[in-house]
């Protein structure tokens, strides 16, 4: 008998050949599938290690809300501030400017500029990061039995190059920002002295406004008295009336400037506008040499705060020519790595990256830092001259000052004895209206002009104090670098 199936196999040996397919694909595919397991979970173990590392290392910074204010939190009385000088009554020059240094707004905000300065320093001293590749790259089909990872660790050579350049120039940089703190710490105090010397003057000149308007006003008001009962003619009252409308004139001006003066050492001090400052009768200035001034201008220099400035930023300048040249050394970036591909072949070796300098060789660069350093140079020498020209003018005026109140001081009791004759012969009738009133407005403008030419010397002075630093706080800052 001819068998059913004549052309094939048995069909129950296919079926088992059929079984014994499946259970090899599956083992196979089990055998696979534990080796795809097994590394990942050994990669989510180490990438958990590496998240916590990583955690760990970055510090436990956390943040802080700094919210600003919505109100100005001015000072209601000198009591108020901030200094052992508050307590003290009344306020010398002195007290005044230790007060505008402790409490002044902007230096207060200038100040924060320390702790930035400070930062980006910190920041330059530390060295570049090296940087970490790495990836895993599971098997989704192929010959291969195993995932392929690959891991290497690199670090830019250009960045160490100008690692120490950069850390000098940020050097510079802060102690630049120091500088320009300190100047215009000199400049808060020179105010503070301006403005207190202009008050204390000011006020002590004030009596004799007053007085001179006081005086003028009785006798105007006796002779509008005498032109209203017919004794006196218009011609005669009519001087009068000029002086003492110029009288009146003089005193509002001195009234609103001192009004001024008054609102502008307030806002120095950080005080509301309509706190009093109880201040000295006596405007104390450090003394003033001129010839040690004169024999000190060549090294000026190296006592103003804004000279330095420029030059810590002339010599940042400077360190960054030098970056700009040596970063045309080639962008290198060396390292080395391993990798396994999916057969479990391992290799491991260096790798190197450069890129080829064909079009930017760095020139832009170097001629921006070369420009730069140019400007501050030339900034600086012009800020030099200027500052060596405003100390010999100042000098100057105050001589001319001095000798200018020396005659007017010698003619003021000439000009007193004067009123006084004036005033027994006008009460003798011996005088007229007109002449007695010229002879009392001349008694009262030399005792003006004496304290005019006062101030106006005593605020060159203060000038000067301010260009040159005296009675000022030093400058803590030791150029040091090249083309210092």
């Amino acid at each position: 008998m001819a068998p059913m199936f004549s052309g094939g196999a048995c069909p129950a040996k296919r079926l088992r050949e059929s079984r014994k397919a499946m259970k090899t694909r599956c083992e196979v595919h089990d055998m696979v599938m534990k080796n795809i397991q097994r590394p990942m979970k050994t990669a989510s173990r180490n990438l958990g290690l590496i998240v916590g590392l990583s955690g760990l290392l970055a510090g436990c910074a956390h943040y802080t809300a700094l919210p600003l204010p919505r109100e100005a939190a001015l000072a209601p009385s000198v009591a108020a501030l901030t200094s052992q000088q508050a307590d003290a009554t009344p306020l010398g020059v002195d007290q005044v400017v230790a007060l505008a240094l402790a409490n002044n707004p902007e230096l207060q905000a200038i100040r924060a500029r320390h702790a930035l300065a400070q930062g980006n320093l910190k920041q330059a001293g530390l060295l570049p990061n090296p940087s970490l590749t790495g990836a895993f790259l599971p098997l989704l089909s192929g010959v291969g039995t195993v995932p392929a990872w690959n891991i290497g660790l690199s670090q830019n050579i250009r960045s160490l190059i100008v690692y120490s350049s950069k850390k000098r120039a940020a050097g510079f940089a802060a102690r630049q920002v120091d500088a320009d703190i300190v100047w215009q710490e000199w400049q808060v105090m020179g105010q503070a002295r301006q403005l207190t010397v202009d008050l204390i003057v000011g006020q002590r000149s004030r009596a004799s406004y007053e007085a001179a308007w006081r005086l003028l006003r009785d006798r105007n008001a006796k002779a509008e008295a005498a032109l209203a009962s017919g004794n006196l003619t218009l011609v005669a009252v009519a001087p009068g009336r000029v002086a003492l409308q110029a009288a009146r004139a003089a005193l509002d001006t001195l009234d609103q400037k001192l009004l001024s003066q008054r609102h502008q050492l307030n806002a120095l001090l950080g005080l509301s506008a309509d706190a009093n400052i109880p201040l000295s009768d006596e405007a104390q200035l450090p003394p003033i040499d001129p010839a040690a001034i004169r024999a000190g201008l060549p090294t000026l220099s190296d006592r103003r705060p804004d000279l330095l400035a420029l030059r810590m930023g002339y010599g940042q300048a400077d360190e960054q020519v030098r970056q700009a040249i040596l970063s045309q050394f080639p962008d290198l970036v060396l390292g080395g790595g391993v990798a396994s591909d999916n057969a479990r072949v391992i290799n491991a070796g260096p790798n190197v990256s450069v890129p080829l300098p064909v079009f930017d060789r760095g020139q832009g660069a170097i001629a921006i830092a070369r420009a730069t350093r140019a400007q501050l140079h030339a900034d600086y020498t012009a800020r030099l001259k200027a500052a060596t020209g405003q100390v010999e003018a100042m000098l100057a005026e105050m001589d001319q000052l001095a000798r200018q109140l020396a005659v007017v001081r010698r003619d003021l009791p000439a000009a007193r004895a004067a009123a006084e004759r004036a005033a027994k012969a006008f009460g003798a009738s011996t005088l007229d209206e007109r002449a007695y009133i010229d002879l009392l407005s001349n008694r009262y403008t030399k005792e003006q002009d004496v304290m005019t030419l006062e101030l106006a010397l005593l605020d060159r002075q203060v000038a000067l104090q301010t260009l040159v630093g005296i009675g000022l706080p030093a400058v803590d800052v030791a150029p040091q670098g090249a083309g210092q």
